[in-house]
């Protein structure tokens, strides 16, 4: 093994084990794991789809994703659009530099630091592929593994609007890797009627 490919792996463990810290537990095939730490593994697995030749940042920076996200609940903030954008900004911030502190420990230049806390902070969405690519497996994920679950406790409405904008943020290569997600009768239904 390479230094550079000791020095990633070694990033990713670090990371690992902080999403390992959290106390929320899923059941995954008869066994037990955190949340975040399913979260960042499944962001690994999409991205192979959405980019296969992901640099070594972006590949950081989808680890990276939530990291210890769970240090500031949603409650901390207002219940409104307005706090919950607060409440995203906080985390990524949170998240970024925590995530460029760990780059740093173990051995990566602060030109890389700082390019995996932009694309955690999701700077230049629209103009940079990469962040655009970390955005499409942040919602491949939630459309896979989270939205079937998010539903029944939702309004119609609020549905429609959370998957029009999910769609929204998503690149024509994440429009076309969201069409072969198997979604429930009742998911692909709100998701047609979102989108038409």
């Amino acid at each position: 093994m390479t230094d550079r490919n000791a020095r990633f792996r070694d990033a990713l463990d670090r990371l690992d084990a902080l999403h390992a810290e959290d106390p929320r537990r899923e059941h995954v095939a008869g066994k037990e794991i955190a949340y975040e730490l399913l979260y960042a593994q499944r962001m690994s697995e999409w991205l192979e789809r959405v980019a296969p030749q992901a640099s070594e940042a972006l590949r950081l920076a989808i680890r990276a994703q939530h990291l210890q996200r769970w240090l500031i609940p949603r409650d901390t903030y207002p219940k409104d659009r307005l706090g919950y954008l607060a409440w995203r900004r906080a985390l990524g911030h949170r998240q970024a530099e925590q995530a460029a502190q760990i780059l740093r420990e173990v051995g990566y230049d602060e030109a890389t630091c700082q390019q995996v806390a932009g694309m955690i902070r999701k700077e230049k969405l629209r103009s940079d592929p990469e962040v655009q690519a970390l955005e499409d497996t942040a919602c491949l994920v939630f459309l896979a593994h989270y939205f079937t679950d998010f539903t029944p406790a939702q309004e119609e409405a609020k549905l429609l609007r959370i998957v029009r904008k999910t769609w929204n943020k998503m690149s024509p290569r994440g429009h076309e890797l969201a069409a072969t997600i198997p979604l429930s009768d009742d998911a692909q239904a709100l998701l047609r009627k979102a989108l038409a």
